[in-house]
C-alpha cells in the first residue's frame, strides 16, 4: 500500500473500485450462437467496459475483443479462458492454494502489487496492458471484501520489467519469503504501507498458485502474499489474491468439519477460502471466513487499517463518486445511486448547505464531535483507545503500545499490537483448557530438525534444529486440551514421551499439519510470543525486548504515561502530550485528548499574582498538540494577550495550521481565537 517513487513506472490513468457490473433490469436472451443484452439502466464505462454480468445465478464476462474500441464479447464464466498447463496439472483439476496457517474500521487499506519480469514477457512486454489488467484485478479484490465492511484501496503498483527485485522461482516457499525479507528490507523503509501482494508470471511447483502467512496483517515481516497469474481472465488472480490476502487477515480453509455457509453453491464457484479453487471461480466469502476475520481483529490483527488511506497518493487518479474524499472534494459517498449520506452532495461531491461533515467516527448529524469523545475503545491489553479532536471528522489513525512493552495483565509482551503467549497458541490449537509443556519439551523436540520439531526452514527449505536458547521459538509444544487438534481434520498430533531421571515421564504434544511443503508450518510459535523474561520470539530467534528500545523510550513520559507505537508518550488523563510533564487532558498528540476541556481537574492559575497560567490547544487533522504559555501581567489584558500570541504562532507556522482550531483557556471559560 504505497505509491512506487518517481524513478519507476507509474500509471496515470484513470480507474475506479467500482469495477464488478451487476445488471437487474434487463432481458438476457442466450442461444447456441449469441448473447442480446437489452437494458434501460445504463452502467459505467469502467476499466473500457470489462466486468462480469451476475444475471438468474449465472456469471457473464464481458469484455472488449481484441483491436476493437467499441465490440465487446460476452461469455460464461466456467468458460474463462486459462494459460495452458496452469498450475502443474490438467485443466479440469482444482489447483490448490497454500497458505500459513497458523472490525472494527469501515475503511481499511490493503495492497500493492508487483508483476515480475516473466509476467512482464508473457503479456508482450506491454507495460500498460499489464497496469491495466493490475487495476482490473486489484477492483474485483475490492469487491469481494466490501461485504466484510472493508475497502481494498490500490495505491501503487511497480512493473518488473528489466530484472526481478527478489529471487523469485518455482519453489512458492522460496520464493515469498525472498519476497517478504525483500519487501521489508527495501520496500518498507522507502515508503510505509500496509501489505504488499506479488503477482508472478513464474509457475509454482506442484499445484501451488498462492502463499501468504496467516495472522500477519500490518507486520513488518510477514504482511504480504506471492500469487501465480494463473488465468487469462484477470478474475482468476483476483479470486487468489483475494484467498491470500484472506489469510493475512486471520482466515483459515472452508473445510468439511468446519461446516461453514456458502451462499454460492459448488457449480457456482463455492467460496473464495475454499481450499482448491476450479471453475467458475468464487467470488463470495462464507461464514467461517467472516468469524475468522471477527476473532483476528478482535485480537489486534491488522492494527494498521484503521486510517484512511492518502488520497493524495491513491493509484490511478481521482474520480467524484468512487467513495474516497480526494482532493477538491468535501466528500464522497459513492455514486448517486447507490449514496445514503444526508450529508453530502454525491453529484458533487460538496457537502450539503449547514453540513460541517459527512464521513467520519467523530462526525454526527453533519457536525464534529467534541475533543475527547471516544471513537475507537482499546481491543485488548496491547491496544490505546483514540479519542476525537474537536476539528476533524475521523478518528485518528490507531495506535497501541510500543513493541516490547509488558502486557496489561497478561504474562507477555506487546508485538504488532497483539500479546501473543504459548498458552493462547496451546489454547487454539488444543481448546480449553491446553496448556504449554514444560521446558524440556520444547528443547528436546525442536533440536531434531525434522517435520514434527523445527525452528522453521533455512534458506534451501530444510528443516532447521533449534539452538537450546530458541527452542521456545519453534515448534509449540503443550500439554491438556482435546484428544487431538480442533483446528481442523489435516491437523494430528504429534506426541513424545520425555523419560525423567527421577522416573516417570513427561508427555510432550505438538501437531503437524498436512497441508504439503509448500506451506509455512502452523504449528510454529507465533513472533512476539515471550520466550523468556525480557525475551521475545523474532525469526524463530529468542531475542531481547531491548532490541525494541522501549525502556529508552517510555523515560521521556516521566512516569506519567506508556509510550506506543508511533514511539510517542501516551499521557494519563490529566497530563498533557508530549511528554506528561505539565497538566492537560492525556492522551497523545498521536490518539486525541483523553478527557473533554472543562471534565475532570481542569486547569489551574500559574503561581503568583502577576502570571496566568494560560493554554493553548490546537486541534490539528488527526493530531492534537497542546502547548502552556505563561503570560504575565503586564497592564494588557490576559485574554488579548494569549490571542496575539496565538495569532503570531498561527502565522509562523501558515501551512502547517490552515486547519487548526485555537482555543485559550482559564479555568472553565474556553474562547475560540479567530485569527484576519
Amino acid at each position: 500500500m504505497f505509491p512506487a517513487p518517481p524513478d519507476h513506472d507509474i500509471v496515470n490513468q484513470h480507474f475506479a473500485f467500482s469495477y464488478s457490473f451487476v445488471i437487474k433490469p434487463c432481458n438476457l436472451v442466450e442461444d447456441k450462437h449469441r448473447f442480446v443484452l437489452e437494458s434501460s439502466t445504463s452502467y459505467s464505462a469502467v476499466l473500457r467496459n470489462r466486468g462480469i454480468i451476475v444475471f438468474e445465478n449465472k456469471s457473464y464476462v464481458l469484455e472488449p475483443l481484441e483491436g476493437a474500441t467499441s465490440e465487446h464479447k460476452i461469455y460464461r464464466a466456467e468458460n474463462l479462458e486459462i494459460v495452458p498447463g496452469s498450475c502443474g496439472h490438467q485443466l479440469d483439476v482444482s489447483a490448490t492454494r497454500a497458505a500459513d496457517t497458523s472490525h472494527r474500521s469501515q475503511a481499511g487499506r490493503v495492497g500493492n502489487i508487483d508483476p515480475l519480469c516473466s509476467k512482464f514477457q508473457r503479456q508482450g512486454k506491454d507495460v500498460e496492458k499489464i497496469k491495466q489488467r493490475l487495476i482490473e484485478i486489484a477492483n474485483y479484490v475490492d469487491k469481494f471484501y466490501r461485504p466484510l465492511n472493508i475497502r481494498v484501496a490500490l495505491v501503487g503498483v511497480e512493473v518488473w520489467n528489466d530484472m526481478d527485485k527478489c529471487s523469485i522461482s518455482q519453489d512458492p516457499f522460496t520464493s515469498l519469503h525472498e519476497f517478504l525479507d525483500w519487501r521489508k528490507l527495501k520496500l518498507l523503509p522507502r515508503k510505509p504501507h500496509d501489505n504488499a501482494q506479488l503477482i508472478s508470471g513464474v509457475y509454482f511447483q506442484g499445484t501451488t498458485i498462492g502463499m501468504a502467512p496467516i495472522m500477519s496483517m500490518c507486520t513488518a515481516e510477514q504482511s504480504g502474499g506471492v500469487v501465480m497469474d494463473h488465468s487469462e481472465n484477470p478474475l482468476g488472480a483476483a479470486v487468489t489474491l483475494a484467498h491470500e490476502l484472506g489469510h493475512n487477515f486471520g482466515m483459515n480453509h472452508d473445510t468439511l468439519e468446519r461446516g461453514c455457509n456458502c451462499k454460492a453453491s459448488t457449480d457456482k464457484g463455492g467460496c473464495i477460502m475454499n481450499p482448491s479453487t476450479g471453475y467458475p471461480f468464487p467470488m463470495v466469502f462464507s461464514s467461517c471466513s467472516r468469524k475468522d476475520l471477527e476473532n483476528s481483529l478482535e485480537k489486534g490483527v491488522g492494527m494498521c487499517l484503521f486510517n484512511l488511506p492518502e488520497v493524495k497518493e491513491s493509484f490511478g487518479g481521482q474520480k467524484c463518486g468512487n467513495g474516497y474524499v480526494e482532493d477538491g472534494e468535501e466528500c464522497d459517498c459513492g455514486e448517486p445511486d447507490e449514496c445514503t449520506n444526508r450529508c453530502c452532495n454525491a453529484t458533487t461531491c460538496t457537502l450539503k448547505l449547514g453540513a460541517v461533515c459527512a464521513h467520519g467516527l467523530c462526525c454526527e448529524d453533519c457536525k464534529l464531535k467534541p475533543a475527547g469523545i471516544s471513537c475507537r475503545e482499546s481491543s485488548n491489553s496491547c491496544d490505546l483507545p483514540e479519542f476525537c479532536t474537536g476539528a476533524s471528522p475521523h478518528c485518528p489513525a490507531n495506535v497501541y503500545l510500543h513493541d516490547g512493552h509488558a502486557c496489561h495483565g497478561v504474562d507477555g509482551y506487546c508485538y504488532n499490537g497483539i500479546c501473543q503467549t504459548h498458552e493462547q497458541q496451546c489454547i487454539t490449537l488444543w481448546g480449553q483448557g491446553a496448556k504449554p509443556a514444560p521446558g524440556i519439551c520444547f528443547e528436546r523436540v525442536n533440536s531434531a530438525g525434522d517435520p514434527y520439531g523445527n525452528c522453521g526452514k533455512d534458506s534451501k527449505s530444510s528443516f532447521a534444529k533449534c539452538e537450546p536458547r530458541d527452542a521456545k521459538c519453534g515448534k509449540i509444544q503443550c500439554q491438556g486440551g482435546a484428544n487431538r487438534p480442533v483446528i481442523g481434520t489435516n491437523a494430528v498430533s504429534i506426541e513424545t514421551n520425555i523419560p525423567l531421571q527421577e522416573g516417570g515421564k513427561i508427555l510432550c504434544r505438538g501437531t503437524h499439519v498436512y497441508l504439503g511443503d509448500d506451506m509455512p508450518d502452523p504449528g510454529l510459535v507465533l513472533s512476539g510470543t515471550k520466550c523468556e523474561d525480557g525475551k521475545i520470539c523474532l525469526n524463530r530467534r529468542c531475542q531481547n525486548t531491548s532490541v525494541f528500545g522501549v525502556h529508552k523510550c517510555a523515560t521521556k513520559c516521566h512516569g506519567r504515561g506508556v509510550c506506543n507505537n508511533k514511539k510517542n508518550c501516551h499521557c494519563e488523563a490529566d497530563w498533557a502530550p508530549p511528554y506528561c510533564d505539565k497538566p492537560g487532558f492525556g492522551g497523545s498528540v498521536d490518539s486525541g485528548p483523553i478527557r473533554q476541556a472543562g471534565h475532570g481537574t481542569g486547569l489551574s492559575r500559574g503561581q503568583g499574582a502577576s502570571s496566568h497560567a494560560w493554554a493553548l490547544l490546537s486541534w490539528l487533522e488527526n493530531t492534537v498538540v497542546l502547548w502552556y504559555i505563561p503570560l504575565r501581567a503586564s497592564g494588557q489584558n490576559s485574554l488579548t494577550a494569549c490571542t496575539a500570541v496565538v495569532c503570531a504562532y498561527r502565522q509562523l507556522h501558515a501551512t502547517k495550521m490552515r486547519h487548526a482550531t485555537f482555543l485559550c483557556m482559564e479555568k472553565s471559560e474556553v474562547y475560540l481565537i479567530l485569527c484576519f
